[in-house]
C-alpha cells in the first residue's frame, strides 16, 4: 500500500505525502473504533441468529415469526416513509444524458477502458450490420462488403448530418471537403462552393491539424458526434 501511494497515486497529483499519511492516520484513528464496535454488533446479531435456528431444529418454518425475530433483534428494519435524495457532483453523462451505462470493475483496466468508450459507436457500422437499412433492392448484408448497402448507409447518414448539423445553405450530401479556419467549420459542396455551419456553435474541437482534420467534434441537442476523416 505504502508503494502504491507513493509512487503511483500521489506523483502528479498537489497532495504531499507527509500531510496525505498524516490524514489517513486522522481517519484511521477516528474509525476504527466506530468500525470495531459495529463489527461487534454484527457478531452479537450473527450469534442470536444461529441460536434461534439452533432452537428451531427441525420445526416447520413459521415465517411472520422469524420475521418478527429479525425485527426484535435489529436485523431487519421497518421500512420508512416515502423520501427523496440529491445527489451533487455527479457527471451529466450518468445524471441527465441518455446513452449506455456500463458498470464495471474499475480495478480492470480494460473493463473501465471499455465502459468508458461504450457510448461511441460508429453510425455507418450501425445501419450497415442491422435492419434501418432494409435488405431489399439488391442491399442484402451478405457475407462481404456490398456497395449497393454502402451506398445506402452513406446516404442514411449524410441526411442524418443535414437534420443534426444544419449548414447556412447546400446539404451535406456531396461534399468534398471539411476544414476547421479560425475556430469555425468550413464545408467544401459538391459544386466547389464553401459554407459554414448554421449554428457554429456545434463545432466543439478537432483533431489532427486545421486544414486537414482526421476528426471534428460536434454537440446536438446535449449529445456529442464526430465525422471521421481518413486522409
Amino acid at each position: 500500500l505504502f508503494d502504491f501511494v507513493e509512487k503511483e497515486a500521489l506523483p502528479g497529483t498537489d497532495v504531499d505525502s507527509e500531510a496525505f499519511w498524516a490524514g489517513a492516520a486522522s481517519v484511521i484513528a477516528d474509525l476504527a473504533p466506530k468500525n470495531k464496535a459495529l463489527l461487534a454488533v454484527r457478531d452479537e446479531i450473527q450469534g442470536k441468529v444461529d441460536a434461534w435456528h439452533g432452537e428451531h431444529a427441525g420445526a416447520d418454518y413459521d415465517r411472520a415469526a422469524y420475521k418478527a425475530f429479525l425485527k426484535e433483534i435489529g436485523y431487519l428494519l421497518d421500512e420508512p416513509a416515502d423520501f427523496q435524495i440529491t445527489t451533487s457532483g455527479v457527471d451529466t453523462e450518468i445524471t441527465t444524458t441518455a446513452g449506455p451505462q456500463l458498470v464495471v470493475p474499475v480495478l480492470n483496466a480494460r473493463f473501465a477502458i471499455n465502459a468508458s468508450n461504450a457510448r461511441w459507436g460508429s453510425l455507418y457500422d450501425a445501419l450497415y450490420g442491422t435492419d434501418a437499412i432494409p435488405e431489399t433492392d439488391g442491399a442484402e448484408k451478405g457475407t462481404r462488403y456490398n456497395k449497393v448497402r454502402g451506398d445506402k448507409v452513406i446516404a442514411f447518414a449524410r441526411d442524418f448530418l443535414d437534420e443534426a448539423l444544419p449548414l447556412s445553405s447546400g446539404s451535406h450530401v456531396g461534399t468534398t471537403g471539411y476544414v476547421v479556419d479560425a475556430a469555425s467549420l468550413t464545408v467544401t459542396l459538391a459544386d466547389g462552393s464553401t459554407v459554414g455551419l448554421k449554428d457554429p456553435s456545434q463545432l466543439l474541437g478537432y483533431q489532427g491539424t486545421p486544414d486537414a482534420p482526421t476528426a471534428i467534434l460536434f454537440v446536438h441537442n446535449g449529445l456529442h458526434f464526430e465525422i471521421q476523416i481518413d486522409p
